[in-house]
């Protein structure tokens, strides 16, 4: 039978659905354009053998990343449609951390043969509603279609730099502000409660029955981790309120702070209470983290967020928490103690080969 989420799953009589193979690529595209949102940038879109996009300001940020089931997802815990939200948002919140604005994707999906049609217009969807909420005017211009072993989701993001220089990670200086925009600690949470929860009582197969009671119990935790909302707007505020570098938080706070500490070639110097005020936030959203909270705040992983650092004494843009600063040195604080070891996400990491 088929749940919802439109994932076939086992149990009860078998239900026919449209399959990838039986109808063929030309009548599956000819089903999922309609449902794609439109770029404005957008000169030419789908239907050529590239598509042509306006690059005003004669410069063009772009970023890539891709979804594999199994490492990345669990078809047992995302909805088609989170799959494509949360391949919009990663790309999204990387052409973000430049200080760009998201201006057009395109989107190749390989699937197994045996996979319902309504699986891969539930993408499409995601990805018109995540364009739609975080990025208007953004839109799909193109891409491909294939056939795999697993259910594998590849994305590229263009950006329009409106005239100002990119915001790196290099340009921080000692005595800058560290600040960040959108959710710390949520996307990690619901991870660990996906695994504690929902997996069969043996072997640690996903389970979708199960996951659909933690996300009824635990619904924000679990959104921030298969349909994660990045903060895709303060890129652009962060770059006009003078951030001096800034990166997306996709791997763990204390990770990423790491890489923008050595590459503007500071320490980036944590205030504890700063990390004790996202601590509580985390825990108002739900008390289930209990004490570890701090950890999921500072190595969760795959929150979105963005981290950046202003010139001392600025206004920070709206938005944006101050959690420290930047000074002399290397590596990362918290208080006065450095920060040993990063955690984080890493999809080379953890991973025993198993999917569902």
């Amino acid at each position: 039978m088929t749940l919802d989420s439109g994932f076939p799953v086992d149990g009860g009589a078998p239900t026919p659905v449209e399959t990838v193979a039986g109808l063929g690529e030309a009548e599956v595209l000819r089903r999922i354009f309609p449902r794609l949102p439109h770029a404005q940038a957008e000169l030419l879109g789908p239907g050529d053998d590239a598509a042509v996009v306006a690059a005003p300001d004669g410069r063009y940020v772009v970023t890539t990343d891709f979804m594999v089931q199994g490492p990345d997802f669990r078809s047992a815990w995302s909805t088609p449609h989170d799959l494509g939200w949360k391949a919009a948002m990663t790309n999204l919140s990387d052409v973000a951390a430049m200080g760009a604005r998201p201006t057009a994707l395109v989107v190749a999906l390989a699937a197994p043969q045996d996979t319902p049609v309504d699986v891969l217009l539930g993408i499409a969807d995601g990805l018109r509603d995540a364009c739609a909420l975080a990025a208007p005017g953004c839109g799909v211009v193109g891409g491909d279609l294939s056939t795999s072993p697993a259910l594998t989701i590849a994305v590229t993001a263009f950006g329009d730099l409106e005239g100002r220089d990119a915001v790196t990670r290099s340009g921080g200086r000692a005595g800058d502000t560290v600040a960040v925009a959108g959710d710390l600690g949520r996307a990690g949470a619901g991870l660990w409660l996906l695994f504690r929860d929902a997996v069969t009582p043996t072997g640690r197969v996903p389970d979708a029955l199960r996951a659909e009671t933690v996300k009824a119990a635990h619904t924000e935790l679990v959104a921030g981790q298969v349909a994660p909302v990045a903060p895709i707007s303060s890129g652009v505020r962060a770059a006009l309120g003078g951030a001096t570098a800034m990166l997306d938080v996709s791997d763990g706070l204390v990770l990423d702070a790491r890489r923008l500490a050595a590459a503007s070639g500071c320490a980036v110097r944590f205030d504890a209470s700063a990390i004790a005020r996202e601590v509580g936030a985390l825990l108002d959203v739900d008390a289930v983290v209990g004490d570890r909270a701090a950890d999921f705040v500072l190595r969760g992983g795959e929150d979105h967020a963005l981290l950046a650092s202003f010139p001392a004494g600025a206004e920070l843009p709206e938005g944006f928490r101050r959690l420290g600063e930047l000074g002399d040195g290397s590596g990362v604080y918290l208080g006065d103690s450095p920060v040993e070891g990063e955690g984080g996400w890493d999809p080379y990491s953890g991973w025993d080969g198993a999917s569902g």
